[in-house]
């Protein structure tokens, strides 16, 4: 049956309803389970990183009531211990619950905290929340510093998780407390407009492109039959495919256009135009990966994954970069992989940035953000060159929310490309909230296992259900996180499997611009970038994030609480840039889906010429202040410094270790966990991104990239994913007979 068939009859009302209703359900408010001793240190903590306290200077009544309101006045502590308690998933959260436990005692709050904790007057001893204010800022403060990881990792834990949720958290009616002072709109107020439903409009511009290939919207329903206890329901079809994003989306829409039946399994919702809110918190909690909490086991590198259909697509920056040469050259020649540099590779990146829509050339200076028209100007003053980046959208598309989806689907993610594609070949669904529970392969007596499906866990609404999806060809697209973890709960003993992380390690700098006219949160996120050139292929590029208010305070240093408040003020006049590594260093992800990665000394050093540059790039630009995100709050004000000691102020910064949780380090990018090789030994799947040890299982994300790629990956990952299509569909032909297909 049909897509468009099994839709006949169901009103669209009814079909915006269902895609609410999924949406809903999977962005429940979390119950806090934390114990009234945890919750005394929580809120305690929440109030020393954002306390209640009287400004300094002359300032506007928003800004004044700013600093008046503490964490625990707006109800954080209350927030953050339902994430604690029911969303949050991380190795050592036991024992960030343990030290809140030690906290809520006085021989707890002495062990973690020192003399500092004491008391003047006897018993001296004193509980975490009894100590005074401003001891418990300069207990913080030390635990940032201290030469114990686990009293680093605590404050790392605490001041990330305390500030997201605290400029995120909404009220009634959709605003947050510190919007006003910060002077931040909250969500794109262009997006008004666009979702004003009028009877012009289309289904798909109301309800989004991919409505009618929703299963939950499918009627009959057949994929929402009751399943038995004993017995999951079977559904079969040609391809199924685990992943919607840069390479689940490519495999399903190509195969789907040559008349096999493809089923999607995708276990984030479907965030139509019309339904994007555009507000961090609630889009980080309901599009990406951990709801936005996602970090290495040591609190060393904040991890941006997407987690919906689109996946990173729906949520990424739009450059598009094709592979650069010197990389497929060192794929080709050192790993062995005759794919790139072939013409079937070139042919794939042709198809790929043509399915995308991907423009080049330089973006209208009115369409640029504040922190781009600052690498531009900066670079052009220091002589620099600046390298415009392709993209999947129109040059004059600026929208600055895109980060939290495209509110007019300008934005050419596989949710607005390939996996149309699927729809209008009537060849496929999409089962949004399910999880893959593992691929089923079985012993035919072959050389290898083969793949028979994958058991799934589909939930909608109230109703959960096991389904076994039987299919002639298994591809798993999780991303370089998740697609390690299902082959291994799949059985598979691999040993490559999950280690050769790569994620380019991000370090950022910033500058106070108050002169600009534009605000840090508007205009085109990434259109330009500089270079830091290496002779081994393994340097960096400098390029602009998109920051708002609960990102931007989460990484901002914080050495006081009256400094840190400071600087959120300055928000909407604060530029950004940030060095992006293409890293030798790697890691692994283990069964749970715990991810380890400790950065190469090289990739050290890499990251501090970036930073130098940066900093320079900033003063050149015209910087009121300018500074680095070192827990220690590296800041100079460059036009009133003497060139002597902003050349110290350089010489500090770059001598920093960035290795140590002193500073905040991000990456948007994961990949190589299952990469792609000549050999079992060294690899996880082959050329044609076959597994090695099971047959009929193929591969097609980012984890089966060699290794980093040192740019933004999305346009390589379509490509490969491109190309492990046609490797499936010459399989399938000679498999599957056309009158033998199976319908959905």
């Amino acid at each position: 049956m049909t897509p468009e068939r099994a839709l006949s009859g169901v009103p669209a009302g009814k079909v915006a309803e269902n895609i609410a209703t999924e949406q809903n359900r999977l962005q429940t408010q979390p119950k806090n389970r934390l114990t009234a001793r945890e919750m005394e240190s929580m809120t305690a903590l929440c109030d020393t990183f954002v306390p209640s306290i009287k400004a300094s200077f002359k300032c506007s009544i928003s800004i004044q009531a700013f600093y008046e309101t503490s964490a625990s006045m707006v109800g954080t502590p209350e927030i953050l211990g339902g994430y604690l308690s029911e969303k949050l998933r991380h190795p050592l959260l036991w024992l960030l619950r343990t030290a809140l436990w030690l906290l809520s005692t006085w021989y707890g709050t002495f062990v973690l905290c020192g003399i500092k904790s004491l008391s003047g007057n006897f018993p001296y001893f004193q509980r975490f929340s009894q100590v005074e204010v401003k001891h418990r800022e300069e207990i913080v403060l030390n635990w940032s510093l201290s030469y114990f990881t686990i009293l680093r990792m605590l404050f790392r834990a605490m001041k990330f998780l305390v500030h997201l949720i605290y400029f995120t958290q909404l009220d009634e009616s959709n605003q947050n407390h510190a919007w006003k002072a910060l002077d931040y709109c909250g969500p794109d107020p262009g997006h008004a407009d666009q979702i004003t439903i009028s009877n012009s409009q289309s289904d798909a511009d109301r309800l989004g492109p991919l409505y009618q290939a929703l299963a939950y919207n499918l009627r009959p329903p057949r994929l929402l039959l009751p399943a038995q206890k004993s017995k999951p329901k079977t559904i079969s079809c040609d391809v199924v495919v685990v992943g919607s994003g840069a390479g689940g989306g490519v495999v399903a829409g190509v195969l789907a256009r040559t008349g096999y039946k493809i089923i999607v399994l995708e276990k984030g919702s479907y965030n139509a135009r019309s339904n994007l809110s555009l507000l961090e918190g609630p889009s980080m909690d309901q599009m990406y990966e951990g709801n936005g909490f996602l970090a290495t086991d040591d609190m060393g590198m904040v991890i941006l994954a997407g987690s919906s259909v689109g996946g990173g697509t729906a949520i990424n920056w739009s450059a598009s970069f094709r592979t650069p040469d010197h990389v497929i050259s060192e794929w080709r020649n050192e790993h062995g992989l005759d794919l790139f540099g072939s013409e079937a590779y070139a042919e794939a990146m042709d198809a790929v940035c043509d399915r995308m829509g991907v423009e080049t050339g330089k973006v209208p200076p009115e369409c640029e953000s504040l922190s781009t028209s600052v690498l531009r100007r900066g670079c052009r003053e220091l002589g620099h060159k600046v390298h415009d980046i392709p993209c999947n959208a129109p040059r004059n598309h600026d929208c600055g929310w895109c980060c939290f989806g495209c509110r007019r689907g300008h934005k050419k993610g596989t949710q607005e490309t390939w996996l149309v594609d699927l729809l209008e070949s009537g060849n496929g669904v999409i089962l949004t909230g399910c999880k893959a529970i593992r691929v089923v392969h079985e012993d035919r007596g072959h050389r290898r296992r083969v793949a028979a499906g994958v058991l799934c866990q589909y939930g909608h609404e109230s109703s959960d259900m096991t389904l076994f999806v039987e299919s002639k060809m298994t591809v798993v697209a999780c991303g370089a996180i998740n697609s390690p973890v299902l082959l291994k709960r799949s059985g598979l003993k691999n040993p490559n499997i999950g280690k050769h992380l790569r994620l380019h390690p991000v370090v950022m700098a910033w500058g106070h611009f108050p002169n600009y006219e534009k605000k840090s949160y508007e205009g085109a996120i990434l259109t330009a970038m500089a270079k830091v050139q290496s002779k081994d292929g393994y340097g960096a590029v400098i390029q602009t994030p998109a920051l708002h208010p609960g990102m931007f305070s989460a990484l901002t240093p914080w050495v006081s609480s009256a400094d840190f408040k400071f600087q959120m003020t300055r928000f909407s006049r604060t530029a950004h840039i940030f060095t992006l590594v293409r890293d030798r260093g790697s890691g692994t992800v283990d069964s749970s889906g715990y991810i380890r990665y400790r950065m190469d000394p090289r990739d050290e050093q890499t990251l501090k010429k970036g930073i130098e540059k940066m900093i320079r790039i900033m003063e050149a630009a015209g910087a009121e202040e300018l500074g680095t995100q070192h827990c220690k709050g590296d800041k100079v004000r460059a036009k009133s410094v003497s060139s002597h000691d902003f050349e110290e102020f350089v010489k500090t910064v770059k001598g920093r270790d960035y290795r140590g949780l002193t500073t905040p380090i991000c990456s948007a990018h994961q990949m190589g966990s299952c990469r792609m090789g000549k050999n079992e030994k060294t690899s996880v799947v082959d050329e044609r991104g076959e597994s090695w040890e099971v047959e009929g299982l193929y591969l097609a994300d980012s984890s089966i990239v060699p290794t980093a790629i040192g740019v933004n990956p999305m346009v390589t990952i379509q490509s490969i994913a491109y190309c492990v299509a046609q490797s499936i569909l010459q399989e399938l032909r000679r498999k599957i007979p056309k009158q033998s297909r199976v319908n959905i």
